[in-house]
């Protein structure tokens, strides 16, 4: 499937996406964001797959949200505006639950919901030059649609400060707080990517697809009985599964898990 405003490309088992709106700092607008969500819906069954990376061309990774589309939708009446929310809101859901590892590589700006974008990837590499805010406050909003996945990244605390404030901060600091997992200098930046994507293609497929669903239910469950049950039988299930198997095979052989001898 084709779309101006994005890129994607495919090499091995690894996809790569490309916000292409390099003129604007790839800031969303609503075509942006239904051709990312497509595309990953897409991504979501290839069985081939076993990598997303997300990266922006140009100078910026994503400024946020296109001025335009953003007047548009301030003349626009509130049932049209919840709807223009939802489809925001599908977008980071789908990036955050897709069935295999993600990888922001960000660069330059991100702000409003391409710090979203970051927060919804799993491993998230920046440069020390890359910019970060939410800044929707400034505009007298606020990032509501992205809030459960900045929360969830850079914590309660954290997010009441830069919620409020609209500041920018630099990569250490995103570094610091949790939205990022690494920085890396910019000429470095595309090696720590490669470096990721080695050891996720060394981890078994289907492992490597339910690491982000189990995070999410256990950290979302306080019956600790009920965790202990749920994570019992996802082990007993992954051990006898035929991935778990070749898996343990191989350790027990002292050789490489078939999926790894094909990368």
């Amino acid at each position: 499937m084709a779309f101006d405003s994005l890129l994607s490309q495919r090499t091995g088992a690894v996809a790569r996406l490309r916000l292409n709106r390099p003129d604007l700092h790839n800031a969303f607008d609503a075509a942006l964001i239904a051709a990312l969500t497509a595309e990953l819906e897409r991504l979501a069954g290839e069985a081939a797959v076993r990598v997303v990376v997300l990266e922006g061309a140009g100078a910026s990774f994503s400024a946020g949200a296109d001025l335009n589309w953003m007047r548009g939708m301030a003349a626009a009446g509130e049932a049209e505006n919840r709807e223009d929310a939802l489809a925001l809101a599908r977008l980071m859901r789908t990036l955050d639950e897709l069935p295999k590892p993600t990888i922001a590589r960000v660069h330059g700006a991100a702000f409003g919901g391409g710090v979203g974008l970051v927060a919804c990837c799993d491993i998230a590499i920046g440069t020390p030059e890359a910019k970060f805010g939410l800044t929707e406050s400034k505009l007298g909003l606020l990032p509501a649609v992205i809030s459960p996945y900045v929360i969830a990244a850079i914590g309660a605390r954290q997010s009441r400060r830069y919620f409020a404030t609209a500041e920018i901060f630099d990569a250490r600091t995103a570094q610091a707080i949790g939205l990022l997992h690494e920085v890396a200098a910019a000429d470095a930046l595309d090696a720590a990517v490669e470096r990721q994507i080695a050891l996720l293609l060394k981890a078994g497929p289907l492992a490597s697809a339910q690491a982000k669903a189990l995070v999410r239910s256990v950290a979302a469950q306080t019956d600790r009985d009920a965790v202990d049950a749920a994570n019992a039988a996802l082990i007993a299930g992954l051990r006898v599964s035929a991935e778990g198997q070749e898996g343990l095979g191989a350790f027990l052989d002292k050789r490489a898990p078939a999926w790894a001898a094909k990368e």
